[in-house]
């Protein structure tokens, strides 16, 4: 066991709250403040919920948030009480950078987007130790200018980044490295690294911050809380804190830096022209030093934030350090030798934990993009403070929101409390929790933390999240939105991950989750399949733009569509809760009778998909061999929409091989689905198999049958169609030249094949499901695959690429397009990496190079990031695939066939990681 694995060890609280207590608790800091905080649903009090207008960037610095705090590679305690981060001032910028700017969702070209360059460089599941870089120019910020361009640019355009404004030309600016090495779980050693890569000499103020959440402004009553000077000597100075539940904490500054205080309150007169009651407001540290007010801070050193005032003189090539520390007692310091062990030591101890987690030799590059992407994966936690009573209501201290907010957004999840550390998809541009992400996040956090990874799930499901009707809340723009039900997925993929690194199992979760999702799987079924005949409407599905109308949203012509993914993941569903029940099955018998029902149910969907027992439902094509969504229109008509899109190779998803020689264990039931398959003969001939002349003895649940499956693979391993360099793209290249329209009503929709961002503004937001490659969707795909592979084995084979001649099982598939998805971040034989396209900084600048972005999706055509460039979430699967790929590559050979030892016949009731080694 590793040093970090121990301090996980005791760290450990079962999220079954019945297998143990934690003994010390490492994760009371992390990285939990937000990128941004300002724009977001939370902070928005306006009539008809105008977000991003209500609580612009201009107002961040001088206004008091209500529900959370954001700040630069910063950290708080779990509930987000005391927080610190750093804030820098170049002498130029006409504002402190105390955040990340970036435009709006009404600004940006291709909607919100940052516009800054900071990168999460490692990171340890307890926060043993971090390590972030922030890019700040030497010259002014050029806030007004991202705006104007971007305003004027169309869609047709590229989005306008800050690199292009030429701001770092010549290495005009300041690497700020921030580490933290914990001593204790309540000792933090900060070390700030300050690195002048420009040629001139140049001054950087830096002011790491210590600051209060505000609490005490919603409410009548002042809480008892305050900083103030402890003492200062030749070597530091301190900053004492005081909260009334957290207790004490003192920071040590190294050096005696100037100690600047004021308050995290609203500035009413700067922003409302309204008398402040205090002079010293959140931004007085800001107007301080820029404006050199000095009225503005506190003389008598004390007040809810305050910063250290560093004046760094530095010269080219030159680094400066400063350090800091955060007790929870007061003693003697060194910040010498002392100091630097504990880093190294916590940096040796992170090297150890990553070698144990990935223990096959990698190439340099590829445990870099694995390392980060396990960086961001834990960087992205973020303390989400969420009442939706309250804020429909009001706070007592507060005016009374205005009435149209209680029939408009959320209205209906008063239910909703949210106080917890969740993942969030990228804490600037998604700083919310949104659910099938996060089902995504839990499969790379499995490897690094089981325990997190189990909460996240499991609170998703509580009673104060999951909606009294089952509905699992979407995203907080809108809870009441359908996501894909990928969570029993999740949850026994944790389940096996766990098992397979780590050596223990969970039942306790799995059974308290399994009780939740069959809450939720009954809410779909009566809320998602409107004639009660096993195909599901399901709606936005967060495929924002992928169909020809907004599923969201009540369709022009009346109707309603059938959707082939929504059908699905119904089945993908069912086959999971399936899997679920028989695992529990094997300590409780009970559970034998719920498998049954999922496995009857998952023969009604199979067969209602294909139209077997009623034709008008189907989805299946059998001139195109392909799955489309169908249009019912209220005259009774119906028609197959022909969009060759990922919505038609979802059907793959639904998809398990069973040991039959296993099921012998569970009697009961064995007996009904013996009896279901004699008397329903016709739902099982096309969605059961129980054996095939390579495989013996184990039947396939699948919506696509074998004729089914290789006609879906024909088109996807297309590279003129799906099957592009780096992906499969969420839409058919085939449509490039021929769109898919639609006349209703004497309007026209169209499906146009976009490789990168939308080129209209279809359907709102900024993400693009017509062509790009995304993470998610082809994760499942691989899988998928070898799913099938595990039954149909070595003899079922398959053009790829389509056309060119090359024959492959379905395993060398799966790991050929796990390849194409990891070659996105890697280096080719000229050096470049496919993910920065023709950004050259990043392609040619050494102190760039190796720097790692994980963006939302990716070029169909090229493998560039696009969207959200902080979205480690979902696109941190690629830490999966490089282990995968590792354990892949070191299997025995013999006669240079692959021998995959755990693909031998393995008990299927042992659920062992089979389909992911």
């Amino acid at each position: 066991m590793t040093q970090e694995e121990a301090r996980l060890a005791d760290d450990r609280e079962s999220a079954s709250h019945t297998l143990r207590e934690r003994t010390a608790y490492w994760k009371r800091w992390g990285p939990y403040l937000s990128e941004r905080q300002w724009g977001t649903v939370r902070e928005d009090y306006s009539p008809n919920g105008t977000a991003w207008e209500y609580f612009p960037h201009d107002h961040a610095r001088s206004r008091a948030y209500r529900w959370g705090e954001d700040g630069i590679a910063g950290i708080s305690d779990t509930h987000q009480r005391l927080c610190f981060a750093i804030a820098l001032w170049n002498g130029e910028d006409s504002i402190l950078k105390e955040r990340m700017f970036g435009l709006t969702g009404n600004e940006g070209n291709h909607g919100e987007d940052v516009k800054e360059y900071y990168f999460y460089l490692d990171n340890t599941p307890t926060h043993s130790y971090m390590k972030y870089l922030y890019k700040y120019p030497h010259c002014a910020f050029p806030y007004t200018e991202l705006v104007e361009e971007n305003r004027r640019r169309s869609k047709q355009d590229p989005e306008f980044e800050l690199l292009d404004t030429g701001i770092f030309n010549e290495d005009r600016y300041f690497d700020v490295f921030v580490e933290y090495a914990k001593a204790s779980p309540e000792d933090i050693l900060i070390q700030i690294k300050v690195i002048n890569r420009g040629t001139e000499t140049k001054t950087l103020h830096l002011l790491p911050t210590l600051w209060f959440r505000n609490t005490w402004a919603w409410k009548v009553g002042q809480e008892k809380l305050w900083l103030k000077v402890s003492q200062t000597t030749s070597n530091f100075s301190v900053i004492e804190a005081f909260h009334s539940t957290l207790g004490t904490r003192w920071l040590y500054c190294e050096g005696i830096p100037n100690l600047l205080f004021t308050n995290n309150e609203t500035n009413y007169e700067r922003l409302f022209g309204v008398a402040n009651s205090s002079p010293y407001v959140k931004d007085g540290i800001n107007d301080y030093l820029i404006q050199n007010r000095k009225e503005a801070i506190n003389p008598s050193q004390t007040g809810t934030k305050c910063s250290a005032h560093y004046q760094l003189v530095i010269a080219p090539g030159e680094m400066q350090t400063v350090r800091l520390r955060l007790k929870d007692s007061q003693s003697s310091l060194n910040f010498g030798e002392e100091f630097e062990t504990t880093f190294r030591d916590r940096q040796q101890e992170a090297d150890e934990f990553y070698q144990r987690i990935c223990p096959f030799s990698l190439s340099e590059d590829l445990r870099n993009v694995q390392r980060q992407a396990f960086a961001g994966m834990l960087w992205n936690k973020q303390f989400y403070h969420y009442v939706v009573h309250d804020w429909l209501n009001g706070d007592p201290a507060t005016p009374t929101p205005p009435p149209e907010r209680k029939r408009g957004r959320n209205h209906d999840w008063t239910h909703l409390y949210n106080d917890d550390v969740l993942s969030m998809p990228d804490k600037w541009e998604y700083p919310w929790f949104a659910a099938w992400d996060l089902a995504f996040h839990c499969i790379p956090l499995a490897m690094v933390d089981p325990e997190f990874a189990k909460r996240q799930l499991s609170v998703l499901m509580r009673e104060w999240y999951m909606h009294p009707n089952g509905q699992i809340p979407a995203y907080e723009w809108a809870f009441g939105d359908v996501n894909p039900p990928v969570h029993a997925w999740a949850a026994l993929r944790v389940y096996q991950i766990e098992r397979k690194i780590y050596g223990r199992t969970d039942r306790a979760f799995l059974e308290r989750v399994f009780q939740k999702l069959l809450l939720n799987f009954t809410w779909w079924v009566n809320r998602k399949d409107i004639e009660g005949k096993n195909v599901f409407q399901g709606g936005f599905l967060g495929l924002d733009n992928i169909g020809v109308f907004d599923r969201n949203a009540p369709l022009p012509n009346g109707g309603y569509i059938n959707q082939a993914d929504g059908t699905s993941w119904m089945g993908m569903y069912c086959l999971n809760m399936l899997a679920i029940a028989l695992e529990l099955a094997k300590e409780d018998s009970t559970y034998e009778d719920i498998a049954s029902k999922f496995f009857e149910h998952f023969l009604y969907i199979a067969d209602a998909i294909d139209g077997v027992g009623e034709a008008e439902l189907a989805l299946w094509d059998e001139v195109d061999g392909f799955y489309y969504d169908a249009l019912h229109l209220p005259d009774g008509r119906h028609f197959l929409m022909k969009v060759r899109s990922v919505v038609g190779i979802a059907p793959l998803f639904a998809v398990t091989a069973l040991e039959l020689e296993v099921l012998e264990r569970f009697p009961n039931f064995k007996r009904r689905t013996e009896w279901f398959i004699q008397h329903r003969p016709d739902l099982t001939q096309n969605v059961v198999c129980l054996e095939t002349d390579s495989v013996k003895a184990r039947a396939l649940l699948a919506i696509a049958g074998q004729n089914q499956l290789r006609r879906i693979l024909h088109r996807m391993l297309d590279e003129n169609e799906f099957l592009g360099s780096y992906g499969i793209r969420a839409l058919s290249k085939f449509h490039a030249n021929n769109p898919y329209v639609l006349q209703v009503n004497g309007n026209e929709y169209r499906v146009d094949y976009e490789p990168a961002e939308c080129t209209t503004n279809v359907f709102g937001g900024n993400s693009n499901w017509r062509g790009p490659v995304w993470f998610p969707i082809n994760y499942l795909i691989i899988e998928s695959l070898q799913k099938y592979h595990y039954y149909l084995g070595d003899d079922f084979k398959v053009e790829c690429p389509t056309g060119s001649g090359q024959m492959m099982t379905l395993w060398q598939v799966a790991n050929e397009l796990s390849q194409r998805l990891i070659r996105i971040f890697l280096t080719d034989e000229t050096g470049r990496r496919s993910i920065y396209g023709g950004t050259e900084t990043f392609q040619t600048n050494s102190d760039w190079h190796d720097l790692i972005l994980f963006y939302e999706y990716f070029q169909g055509d090229n493998g560039a990031g696009i969207g959200a460039s902080h979205q480690t979430g979902w696109t941190g699967l690629v830490a999966k695939l490089i282990q995968q790929q590792a354990e892949y590559r070191a299997s025995p050979c013999q006669n240079g066939k692959i021998v995959r030892a755990w693909l031998k016949p393995i008990s299927y009731n042992r659920f062992n990681d089979i389909y992911f080694p």
